[in-house]
């Protein structure tokens, strides 16, 4: 049985993962053919994996497959009964969070600020690529024909992960069994180790760090207003 574990980018799929393999000792696995996250931070705390058969091996098998993907509900891989756990954020800090990764190797740079600008922008009007745009990624799966997913929401996994993973699992997987006793690391540990990857785990950074002009635009955009308020984001 495959179940995925959907998300925007910089929605906290990664903790997830961290937190799911302490308290399960699950492997995970990526919807992609190289996992970009485990190459960066090494695969160790999430025990990622090579996928070790097909999607449909996998999804026919009696094991659990964790998988990770940031792609819309419609990606040609994901079957119609899939289960699902959908990881949301306030898209206003995801574009934040993914903008400030994909210019952290300018940091310091006297243009950092222009080029940090630009990288959001390109971010918050992207609607093609398996991503899609936030609004688009979260309706893909939130207002789908197919089973609803187990909405976790990122500020209830960073205050307590060990609830909403393993309030998802028990939805998505009733047959595991989590081990009360393991510990998962804090985001503050992890950011000590990673600082470029895992930023601060705080709600709201796009009140001090996206421009008002970027604000409006991510407003602007039907999709993103819409999936706002079906999540209770204002």
């Amino acid at each position: 049985m495959i179940v995925w574990l959907a998300s925007y980018p910089r929605s906290g799929n990664t903790f997830f993962r961290i937190a799911l393999h302490r308290l399960y000792r699950v492997p995970t696995y990526v919807v992609y053919d190289v996992d970009g996250v485990a190459a960066q931070i090494g695969p160790e705390l999430m025990d990622a994996r090579e996928r070790p058969c097909t999607f449909e091996q996998m999804r026919a098998a009696e094991d659990v497959y964790f998988v990770k993907t940031h792609r819309r509900r419609d990606d040609p891989v994901i079957a119609a009964e899939d289960r699902a756990v959908y990881l949301v954020r306030d898209g206003r800090d995801s574009v934040v969070s993914w903008a400030r990764l994909g210019t952290a190797h300018l940091a310091g740079a006297a243009d950092h600020a222009v080029r940090f600008a630009a990288e959001a922008r390109a971010i918050i009007t992207r609607r093609t690529g398996g991503t899609g745009g936030w609004g688009q990624n979260v309706l893909s799966w939130q207002r789908s024909a197919s089973p609803d997913p187990i909405l976790v929401r990122f500020e209830d996994l960073i205050a307590d992960p060990r609830a909403a993973v393993t309030a998802a699992v028990a939805e998505a997987a009733p047959g595991l069994e989590a081990d009360e006793r393991a510990p998962i690391p804090t985001f503050g540990e992890l950011h000590s180790s990673e600082p470029g990857f895992f930023r601060s785990g705080t709600t709201g950074t796009h009140r001090n760090e996206l421009p008002p002009d970027l604000h409006d635009l991510f407003w602007e955009q039907p999709d993103n207003a819409t999936a706002m308020r079906l999540n209770g984001y204002r």
